[in-house]
């Protein structure tokens, strides 16, 4: 297939291709592997040699090397996958290829297998916001052997999913602190100022004044930011929240494990040992059941159930796509409705999906991210349970709204009242808005003589 690039693919190609260090905030839909691959393709055997490509574990299985194979200019391109046991993964690494892809949770191994002899010239992390934690074994092992690094290439849509401080280690591992500074420490004391703590422990950093605006301009000439609404004409998008009232018992259960960490059943007892704890037993009592120590499940009410019912009532035939938070809530909902289905590891669920076969297809989000195309199955989407998750949520509602899609996507988040429903319903709100200003912020504005140099 022939490949056309929108302007604004153009833009991005040119940039990677000119910039030794540069990250892409393409929101879901702007087709970052497809550009990227283009620059890759462009500058083999001139500017660069190999090429690693670090990816979630489906992405890296699946979707680098199948992305290359469907455009022309790209087939070319020889595919090494570092994934598998140790001899398959030693194996790969010394196949000859111009691409090696590699998922994540590999990389301190590869680079304890490489030692002092780096052989890429080019590394792309797809979806960098991965790298957010400093602590993490991935991140500590790409930071060792970023100064051997010489053109890096950092993708994703969510770049800052819980607020401004997720971005220095992803920046400093495209420029080596550059713009935000060497150490989190510095990046925290110019930028931020404690905000909760408890004696010598902070638990949360606020911005200073102006120093949002201030971490923008320091970004501005390391980051190429678009929003898909600027770029594709998307479907409409309908949010919509479904209250439910919790009957009378159901409610005392929730306060009394709200005040108590401790709710006494018939015939056993749940104990909740932390905040985090009684956090997660709150959500899953709103969703209508509860795990005991033993992972049995007791149900408390059924009212999401029936908000349900309704959902699928009012859609009329339409299939449904539907995410829980926990199992117990997949085990109900397949109970209550014979047509359901859970979507599995294979590529068959997404095919039946996709020909209208599923009437009702129950997902988790954290199988919802990367590479999962379900657009041209259905158009209504509920969140039976929600995720904590900016980054999560928003690649959940992506699977239905994005580019293809040909209906009005409705998404419905069935919420119970007066519970922690509501208050994860807010903070994705603020995350949303935060993740919002920074894409803004450092948006790349692309103009009609853009490519007329």
């Amino acid at each position: 297939m022939r490949y056309k690039p929108h302007d604004y693919q153009q833009f991005c190609i040119e940039a990677i291709k000119q910039t030794p260090q540069i990250a892409l905030f393409l929101e879901m839909g702007l087709g970052k592997t497809s550009v990227t691959l283009t620059a890759i393709s462009d500058m083999i055997g001139f500017d660069i040699s190999k090429v690693l490509v670090i990816a979630p574990l489906r992405v890296a299985q699946t979707v680098w090397d199948t992305e290359a194979e469907k455009w022309d200019h790209t087939q070319f391109l020889r595919f090494s996958k570092i994934l598998g046991t140790a001899k398959q993964r030693r194996d790969a690494l010394l196949a000859d290829a111009d691409v090696y892809v590699i998922n994540r949770e590999n990389i301190p191994w590869l680079v304890t297998e490489c030692g002092k002899r780096w052989p890429f010239d080019m590394v792309v992390i797809d979806e960098l916001s991965s790298f957010k934690s400093r602590s993490a074994e991935r991140f500590k092992a790409l930071k060792k052997v970023r100064p051997c690094i010489e053109r890096i290439v950092g993708l994703t849509g969510t770049p800052a999913p819980n607020g401004l401080l997720d971005l220095w280690p992803q920046m400093y591992l495209m420029d080596q602190g550059t713009a935000l500074g060497k150490t989190l420490s510095v990046y925290r004391d110019t930028y931020f100022k404690p905000g909760k703590r408890n004696g010598n422990v902070i638990f949360e950093w606020k911005l200073l004044p102006g120093a949002e605006d201030a971490i923008y301009k320091r970004l501005a000439g390391l980051v190429v930011s678009m929003k898909t609404r600027d770029y594709l004409k998307m479907p409409e998008r309908i949010d919509n929240v479904i209250s439910v009232e919790l009957p009378p018992d159901a409610k005392n259960a929730y306060r009394q494990m709200e005040r108590e960490m401790v709710l006494p059943l018939k015939d056993t007892e749940i104990t909740a040992f932390n905040a985090a704890s009684v956090c997660n037993k709150l959500l899953q009592l709103s969703g209508g059941s509860v795990y005991d120590e033993n992972g049995v499940y007791h149900e408390i009410h059924r009212e999401k159930l029936d908000a349900l019912h309704d959902v699928i009532e009012a859609a009329n035939g339409n299939p449904v796509l539907c995410y829980y938070g926990f199992r117990h809530e997949a085990v109900r909902i397949m109970q209550e409705f014979p047509q359901a289905r859970m979507i599995g590891k294979g590529e068959n669920d997404v095919r039946d999906w996709n020909a209208g076969k599923i009437p009702l297809l129950l997902c988790h989000p954290d199988s919802a991210g990367h590479g999962l195309n379900l657009q041209t199955g259905g158009h209504i989407l509920v969140w039976y349970g929600l995720t904590w998750s900016l980054e999560k949520y928003q690649q959940a509602n992506a699977r239905l709204h994005r580019q293809g899609q040909k209906s009005a996507v409705v998404i419905h988040h069935i919420v119970a009242k007066g519970t922690v429903d509501e208050r994860v319903m807010r903070i994705l709100a603020q995350k949303d808005l935060r993740q919002d200003a920074l894409m803004e912020a450092v948006k790349a504005i692309l103009r009609e003589d853009s490519n007329e140099g």
